[in-house]
């Protein structure tokens, strides 16, 4: 576990926080590559991706897509280059994801182990594609709860069935892509606000059985069974929470292979009574589906709550697939998703960032 304490004083905050989740796609194709990048100050990428975070000024994001190492470097590296743009956070966090770590069989079934589809998540070595929290509020690590090590067989109410895993793959094969914490955070006026973080896989890149696709909504199923408190240990019902980050999935348009839109887990998440949807939006996004065409054009969603700008033509377009779901009980005052107009200031930044955007709420603090 990593959860550090980066020096910063306490953090004076508005009348309302503001929660982010984002995909920077900060990962690079070895082991300490992304701290070279970062360390360097000349990776345009780094760059453009600390821009962003710094113009959307969050005080709690969730990194999707972060490459993670043990002694938390190319976090705190990180971390400095948002406090030399006057957006320090105070506090960082983040666990081994499941990306990359080793099973020592073969589980996509081609012969050949050692490979990145050999791994509990797809990754060519340990902590590729991680998640990672940065705070300016207090985190209570000591209490986070990691559920990234349920067995996928033991969700109760799986797909596994017709994935076509073998019984010996079956005993070993996490639900987890990347992970999924609750991660408690610390409010100003003592009370505890908890994040329910995730990553999921994308639900293509398999074939007939559509294990991904399989896999990908039981990783949103896991809230709902997590909620339901058949998971142990079951949530506080008095604590709030937040479900944020990386679905890989759009509730309207699912995936974009031929397979089965398997969107009923993620859509009964966004209709749950206990959650809410501030269905964030953009005019930038609503605008570039317009303007880029392709399979845009053929999409049932509505382009303005996108959050991802893949190719057009061929390729899936650009989709919904990054979320903040505040609980029901918790006010919201704003929404939105940084995805700037053409001739904004932000628009080099953040194209040149990631294929992704970063989807913020805004929650009054009581």
């Amino acid at each position: 576990m990593l959860a550090l304490w980066a020096g910063a004083a306490w953090p004076v905050l508005a009348d309302t926080l503001r929660v982010a989740t984002y995909s920077p796609d900060l990962s690079r194709a070895g082991p300490g590559l992304l701290l070279r990048d970062i360390a360097s100050g000349k990776d345009k990428q780094v760059e453009a991706v600390a821009d962003v975070i710094a113009a959307a000024d969050a005080d709690v994001i969730l990194l999707t897509g972060f490459d993670w190492d043990f002694g938390g470097a190319a976090l705190a590296a990180f971390e400095a280059r948002l406090a030399a743009r006057g957006a320090p956070y105070a506090y960082r966090f983040a666990l081994r994801p499941n990306t990359g770590m080793a099973t020592g069989l073969d589980l996509d079934g081609n012969g050949r182990l050692g490979e990145a589809r050999d791994a509990q998540g797809y990754g060519r070595f340990s902590g590729q594609g991680g998640m990672a929290v940065l705070s300016r509020l207090p985190i209570e690590a000591a209490s986070a709860r990691d559920l990234s090590a349920l067995l996928w067989r033991d969700l109760p109410g799986n797909l596994l069935a017709g994935a076509g895993l073998s019984p010996e793959v079956e005993a070993v094969q996490r639900l987890s892509t990347t992970g999924h914490w609750d991660l408690p955070l610390r409010l100003p006026d003592g009370r505890a606000l908890h994040l329910w973080a995730y990553a999921a896989t994308p639900p293509v890149f398999d074939g007939p059985k559509d294990r991904n696709g399989r896999r990908n909504h039981d990783e949103a199923a896991l809230w709902l069974r997590y909620h339901e408190g058949v998971l142990p240990p079951a949530p506080s019902p008095e604590a709030p929470f937040i479900v944020l980050g990386d679905a890989n999935l759009d509730p309207a348009d699912g995936a974009d292979d031929g397979s089965p839109n398997r969107v009923q887990a993620l859509a009964a998440l966004l209709a749950h009574p206990a959650l809410q949807d501030p269905a964030p939006r953009s005019t930038g996004a609503a605008q570039a589906a317009a303007t880029q065409g392709g399979a845009n054009a053929a999409q049932h969603g509505d382009p303005a709550l996108d959050t991802a700008d893949w190719p057009d033509d061929p390729g899936p377009g650009n989709r919904r697939v990054d979320y903040v779901l505040p609980d029901a009980r918790l006010t919201v005052t704003s929404a939105g998703v940084l995805w700037p107009t053409p001739g904004d200031p932000l628009e080099t930044a953040v194209q040149a960032a990631s294929r992704h955007r970063l989807v913020w709420v805004d929650i009054a603090l009581p």
